[in-house]
């Protein structure tokens, strides 16, 4: 059989596509849990950010308010610890997936010290505990810590973990691990306290978990190898190997060539756009999935964008513009009222395009419908620094 041989441009053209950022050609999601479904997660450790990655990839109109009636009255996403233990808004249909596919990943080791880390049993009781907290309303930390120290001991509300000035019960130190295997997700805030709830999950069986995560990465982001696959995932490569292998055993996964080396998508799903590289101008805010899961990264942070638009190397701490595909610019939003200052610094001569400005303003309008807004454009240097 003769390998199929993808280009970045085809590739890139593709996952615009499907992720809903190809203009009129783009999927035409209905609902904030299609879309989410589609990128595999939207990255909502700063929320807002969560929202409006969301919302730009809905039709002219959608709004902020959308999306979080969908999370917290309609309950279609549920916001929890999605891949890499960062908080993501997922689709509540597909929490059997992601419960079943994050608690298969093997652990890592501990990071704890020996006075502070529990043992694996004690982190199973910790877990069976906030799950049978959870059964009832929303808790806030306290009132969980509370309500697992009643179940446990007293050794799981000591306060042996350092974080932010402060110390911890130990229990927190499985908060991922209970969100993980379907104990635990976030409710809605009661004034400035976060909530926990229990999403009412039974995760899928490991396995079938992740071939279905798999083949859902490879449809958004392929094609991708199994080392793509374990870092957007943080997961250990060697085991993303493993379980790459299995597929492809399984002839569920196939080969391809991309960009001269061997790479994978779903089998069957050989089929890429030979058409020009895809036209116009996208804004996307903090840890957009696109720019967080899309590979090789050299090739969409091209040239200076490199430096300027990555930090350290990670994607995601600088809302980037795109261009045709790829980065082309980093921007800053400032927010008064209902105005919205939007600084753009272009990044290389592709805004400057004939196209683009007049794309841009209205992207930029775009956005600030989405955060409910009016928006004033400026072109210039984007003095804050990264996550800002």
């Amino acid at each position: 059989m003769t390998r199929t041989d993808v280009t970045w441009t085809q590739a890139n053209a593709r996952r615009l596509a499907r992720q809903g950022l190809a203009g009129p050609q783009s999927p035409a999601f209905d609902s904030p849990a299609d879309v989410t479904g589609a990128m595999l997660g939207a990255h909502a450790q700063v929320l807002s950010a969560g929202e409006l990655s969301v919302a730009l990839r809905l039709p002219s109109g959608t709004t902020r308010a959308d999306v979080r009636e969908a999370l917290w009255t309609d309950r279609t996403l549920t916001k929890t610890y999605g891949p890499r233990g960062t908080v993501h808004l997922l689709p509540t249909a597909d929490l059997p997936m992601w419960t079943g596919a994050l608690s298969a990943i093997p652990a890592g080791p501990n990071p704890w010290p020996d006075h502070v880390r529990m043992t694996p049993e004690q982190t199973d009781e910790v877990v069976a505990a906030v799950r049978d907290a959870l059964a009832g309303e929303p808790l806030t930390v306290d009132e969980l810590t509370d309500a697992i120290v009643d179940r446990t001991g007293t050794w799981a509300g000591d306060r042996v973990m350092e974080a932010f000035q402060d110390r911890w019960p130990r229990w927190r130190q499985a908060t991922h691990t209970a969100a993980h295997r379907g104990a635990l997700a976030f409710g809605p805030n009661r004034g400035r306290k976060v909530t926990y709830t229990s999403p009412g999950v039974t995760p899928m069986d490991g396995h079938a978990a992740l071939d279905a995560l798999v083949r859902r990465y490879l449809y958004a982001y392929g094609p991708a190898t199994p080392a793509h696959f374990a870092t957007w995932l943080a997961a250990p490569k060697a085991w993303a190997g493993e379980v790459f292998t299995g597929l492809a055993a399984a002839g569920r996964v196939e080969e391809v060539g991309f960009e001269g080396s061997p790479a994978w998508v779903v089998s069957g799903d050989t089929s890429f756009p030979d058409a020009a590289p895809p036209r116009g101008v996208r804004l996307l805010p903090y840890f957009d999935a696109y720019v967080i899961a899309c590979r090789p990264r050299e090739r969409l942070f091209p040239g200076a964008a490199f430096g300027r638009a990555l930090a350290g190397g990670q994607a995601g701490n600088y809302p980037v513009v795109l261009v045709n595909g790829t980065v082309a610019g980093v921007w800053h939003q400032r927010r008064s009222g209902r105005r919205i200052a939007v600084t753009v610094e272009p990044i290389g001569p592709a805004l400057a395009t004939a196209r683009a400005p007049s794309d841009l303003a209205a992207q930029v309008d775009r956005v600030a419908e989405a955060l409910e807004a009016r928006a004033e454009l400026t072109v210039g240097r984007v003095t804050v620094g990264p996550h800002a």
